[in-house]
C-alpha cells in the first residue's frame, strides 16, 4: 500500500519548513516532485536530496504562489515536463502576526494574499490539469489555527486564512468528486520551521507547549508524513473533505 511510483506530485513552498518535510515523504514513496517556491536557489540545492530519497524525478521551478501568471507557467511547465499531475500539496505560505486591533490593511492583505488567496489559484491551475485524467490528490496545508482561537499569540489573520483554507477544502471536494479528484486538508499543530523557531524556542511559550497540548510537546520532523502519504496515495480513494489535525490533541481539548 501508498506506493506512489509513477505518480507526479507538486509541492509548494517547497524551499524549506514543512514543505520540504512534505515533499521528502512523497519522494520516499517513490513519486516524481514538481518542486515551487520563490527562492529558486534553495529548490535546486534540495533537488538532489528528492532523488537520493527515492524521487522517480524532479523539477524545479521559480514560483511566488501570489502571483498568478507564475503559477499558471508553472502549471504549463509541470504538465510539459510530465504530462500529468496527479497530486498537488499546497503549503506555501507566511504571515503577519498582529492582532485585530493592531493589524493593518497590508498586513492582513499581506497574509490573505499568501495564504488563502494562493491555495485557490494553485487549485483552481492543478486541478485542470487533474480533471483531464480523471484523477486526483489535492492536499492543502491548513493549521489547527484554522479550528481554534488561541490565548497566546496574537495572529488574527492567520486565522482567519487558514479558516478559509479549511472551508474551501470541503467546497472543493464536493465540487470535483465527480471528476476523480479528492480534496482533504491536513491541519498542522506546533511544528518548528523557520517561521515558528524564534517563538517556539522561548520558555514561555514551551511552557504554553506543557499546558494545552496533550502530548506536552511539538510535533517532531516527519510526524506529519503519514498523514500527507495516506491523503495522497491510490488508497486513499473514498476519502474527500477530511480536515485533519496532526497536533499532539491540542484540538481535542
Amino acid at each position: 500500500m501508498f506506493d506512489l511510483k509513477g505518480c507526479v506530485a507538486v509541492v509548494s513552498g517547497a524551499s524549506s519548513g514543512l514543505g520540504q518535510q512534505m515533499a521528502m515523504a512523497l519522494a520516499r514513496q517513490g513519486a516524481s516532485l514538481v518542486i515551487l517556491a520563490r527562492r529558486m536557489e534553495r529548490l535546486e540545492e534540495f533537488r538532489p536530496k528528492l532523488l537520493e530519497a527515492g524521487a522517480g524525478d524532479v523539477l524545479a521551478i521559480k514560483c511566488d504562489v501570489t502571483s498568478t501568471e507564475e503559477i499558471n507557467h508553472a502549471a504549463e511547465e509541470a504538465e510539459k515536463h510530465f504530462g500529468k499531475i496527479d497530486i498537488l500539496v499546497n503549503c506555501a505560505g507566511s504571515s503577519k502576526d498582529k492582532g485585530v486591533i493592531e493589524m493593518t490593511d497590508d498586513e492582513w492583505d499581506f497574509t490573505i494574499a499568501t495564504d488563502e488567496t494562493s491555495v485557490f489559484k494553485m487549485t483552481r491551475a492543478f486541478a485542470n490539469i487533474m480533471k483531464k485524467n480523471h484523477y486526483g490528490r489535492i492536499i492543502n496545508i491548513a493549521s489547527m489555527y484554522g479550528l481554534v482561537g488561541n490565548t497566546e499569540i496574537h495572529t488574527v489573520a492567520y486565522h482567519a486564512s487558514k479558516g478559509a483554507v479549511v472551508n474551501f477544502t470541503r467546497a472543493v471536494a464536493a465540487e470535483l468528486a465527480l471528476d476523480g479528484i479528492t480534496c482533504n486538508a491536513i491541519c498542522p499543530g506546533y511544528f518548528e520551521t523557520e517561521l515558528t523557531k524564534q517563538v517556539l524556542d522561548t520558555p514561555q511559550f514551551q511552557e504554553f507547549a506543557k499546558t494545552h497540548v496533550p502530548m506536552q510537546r511539538y510535533g517532531k520532523p516527519g510526524e506529519l508524513d503519514a498523514a500527507v502519504v495516506f491523503l495522497a496515495s491510490k488508497e486513499a480513494s473514498y476519502v474527500t473533505g477530511l480536515i485533519m489535525p496532526v497536533d499532539g490533541g491540542y484540538t481535542a481539548i
